[in-house]
């Protein structure tokens, strides 16, 4: 009697609750999990997968990309998604906006998001959705029907587009923005934003869990100023300059303004991104101390952990906030390890050679910001973890469980009967050598060229289907767009 769709025998079962690693065998119906145990008869499935004693790990759910930033989003969408799969990515959450890249165009979201799930339909290899940045007044009307109508409940504020821009100074903002003349994206709109999340959750109480503000924690001012400094100085260049140019207390002063303004605004659920240096990382737990009543999350970028200033290949490791010193990353893994980052995420933005730098090509401010790196977050948090003492169990929490927590997939999460067939298969006896040829990514460069990567995703299935095989992809692009939150 065939019981199953495919049946993945002898994996070492990696969870988020448990430290044990037992081997098992895993089995599928219909996309979920439907039988986890050993000696699962072979003839009880459709297809056998060998898992051959590797370590199974939940998909991995990267709730911070940048589809569409650089290049048009049917094409990233495309291209990018199977970079997600090379990595054990199964569902990928990147960020949207309004304004200049992305959609190049203003407007209402009711216009605009149509055309955002027009332009990724059909063409994504692994699960995947949006959270939203309401850039001006008409956008905090819109998210009741951004959650209710389109199933996106995560929210995002730019803290630094206060007056400066992407790449660096700005002194045009609404032109960059394309947000009416008459308003401005300052701390007055940002404490708007909050107070309309926290409406929204009072509107959907049952929902309320699953909906949340992230913010990008940079203080404009100072980076105006030090960006000055640093160019008038003239001592710094590449990327020890940049990070000069957005001084880590510039973090750590936007983390204590987003969490009072959330504090005053009454809104719990707040996700601290990207977090890149000591001095933002324990601004964060300071202010997890001051307000208890606010649940902060706290986030790390795999590129934040595995290079540095000095270590990454070139000025194509700028990124926003930068790469920084060696002993920023001691600080972030210490946290990490210590239980105080939530999740870890790639950020990320594919942006081309011939759009990356500019002229001069050894200019750093003149480049742009931003880099790819799906494809190394699941073998490269998973490689180090070792020498750092992180338990693989944490791996699978901050990958996979947490995230798609805290973002309403509550299908997703977990290699466990019921939750969706995603997972990954990782050897973590198989070390390699980064090299942006061998992605599926349309980034030719990476700041982690050259560095050797402890661990290898051998394979990722979606739902149960097998969409990489050993750095290939294949079969047709399946994702869905998942509409928030999940059952």
């Amino acid at each position: 009697m065939t019981e199953f769709d495919r049946l993945i025998k002898n994996v070492r079962l990696v969870r988020h609750d448990v430290a044990d690693i037992p081997t098992t065998d895993i089995a599928v119906s219909d996309g979920v999990f439907r039988r986890i145990a050993p000696d699962i008869p072979a003839e009880n499935a459709r297809e056998v997968t060998d898992g051959k004693g590797l370590l199974a790990f939940p998909g991995v759910v990267d709730a911070h990309q940048h589809w569409g930033i650089y290049n048009p989003l049917s094409d990233d969408t495309a291209s990018e998604s199977r970079a997600c799969a090379q990595g054990g990515v199964t569902t990928a959450l990147t960020y949207m906006r309004t304004g200049q890249y992305y959609m190049n165009r203003g407007g209402s979201y009711d216009e605009v998001f149509p055309l955002v799930l027009e332009a990724s339909e059909g063409r994504s290899h692994v699960d995947y959705g949006f959270h939203l940045a309401p850039m001006q007044k008409s956008h905090i009307e819109e998210i009741p029907e951004l959650i209710g109508r389109f199933g996106v409940p995560s929210f995002k504020v730019f803290m630094f587009y206060g007056s400066h821009g992407l790449h660096g100074r700005s002194s045009d903002q609404n032109s960059f923005l394309m947000i009416p003349p008459d308003e401005r994206y300052d701390l007055a709109h940002f404490e708007f934003v909050m107070r309309g999340v926290q409406a929204a959750r009072e509107k959907y109480p049952e929902l309320a869990d699953a909906i949340s503000l992230s913010l990008h924690c940079e203080t404009a001012e100072i980076m105006t100023a030090y960006t000055k400094l640093v160019e008038e100085e003239g001592e710094l260049t590449g990327l020890a300059a940049y990070s000069a140019s957005r001084p880590p207390h510039s973090e750590g002063l936007a983390v204590t303004i987003a969490s009072f303004l959330a504090a005053e605004t009454e809104l719990p659920n707040i996700n601290l991104l990207h977090l890149s240096s000591r001095r933002a990382i324990e601004s964060a737990m300071l202010m997890a101390r001051t307000f208890p009543q606010v649940d902060f999350r706290r986030e790390v970028t795999i590129g934040h952990l595995l290079v540095n200033i000095e270590t990454a290949s070139g000025i194509g490791g700028k990124v926003n906030p930068p790469l920084r010193p060696q002993e920023d990353v001691d600080a972030l893994w210490e946290h990490l390890v210590a239980g105080n980052v939530d999740w870890v995420v790639s950020d990320h933005a594919c942006c081309k050679e011939e759009v990356k730098f500019g002229d001069p090509k050894s200019d750093v401010f003149a480049a742009k910001s931003g880099f790819g790196g799906t494809e190394y977050l699941l073998p490269g948090l998973a490689g180090a973890a070792g020498s750092h003492g992180l338990p693989l169990q944490k791996v699978a929490e901050l990958t996979s469980w947490n995230p798609a927590q805290r973002f309403g997939l509550r299908s997703k999460g977990m290699i466990a009967e019921g939750y969706d067939a995603d997972l990954a298969l990782v050897d973590p006896d198989r070390s390699w050598t980064v090299d942006a040829a061998n992605s599926e990514s349309v980034q030719e460069y990476s700041p982690m060229q050259g560095l050797e990567i402890g661990a290898s995703v051998r394979a990722t299935f979606l739902r149960g289907r097998p969409v990489c095989a050993n750095g290939e992809v294949t079969g047709r692009p399946e994702g869905r767009y998942i509409s928030r939150p999940t059952g």
